[in-house]
């Protein structure tokens, strides 16, 4: 067991955990952040993701002795004033359908907006394709983040 004090939504929490426990069990367990969900456990469907240090990775197969010093934003930090264009997007065109996958999903386009804030309908494919909807809602999101676009240019929210 070791102690960590990590930031996580501008926050920094202390723990004691296990140095190989992965980032997910870590929010979700001993943090009790669930907006993160489980999904497969190997990173390849996109549910559990997250940003550290700005950058979208899988918290299942990242081991929190890996994360050091870096900042950790869940979807719980996202939109925490005021909803984020891509959550104010999602809710106006109602995308989520059983929501499950919604917060990886959320969490990657955010990411690729922050990195690109005027994606081509190719690029927004790219991005999102680690993102699996067991629903089917591609053609949704895919629309949301092109309306998060606009409601991000319309309120200049994104660099």
């Amino acid at each position: 067991m070791a102690t960590y004090t990590i930031n996580i939504n501008g926050e920094d929490q202390s723990f004691t955990c296990d140095e190989n426990m992965p980032l997910l069990w870590v929010l979700r367990e001993v943090l009790q952040k669930t907006g993160t969900k489980y999904g497969c456990g190997i990173g390849q469907c996109g549910a559990c993701t997250v940003h550290l240090d700005g950058n979208a990775v899988r918290s299942c197969v990242t081991p929190i002795d890996s994360v050091g010093e870096a900042e950790v934003t869940t979807i719980e930090g996202i939109g925490n004033a005021e909803l984020h264009p891509v959550q104010q997007a999602w809710e106006e065109l109602q995308v989520p359908q059983c929501g499950y996958c919604q917060s990886g999903q959320i969490m990657s386009a955010v990411h690729l907006l922050e990195q690109n804030p005027n994606p081509s309908d190719g690029e927004i494919l790219d991005a999102m394709s680690g993102n699996i909807c067991r629903c089917g809602t591609y053609d949704r999101i895919k629309k949301a983040i092109r309306l998060a676009t606009q409601l991000s240019e319309d309120n200049n929210q994104l660099p």
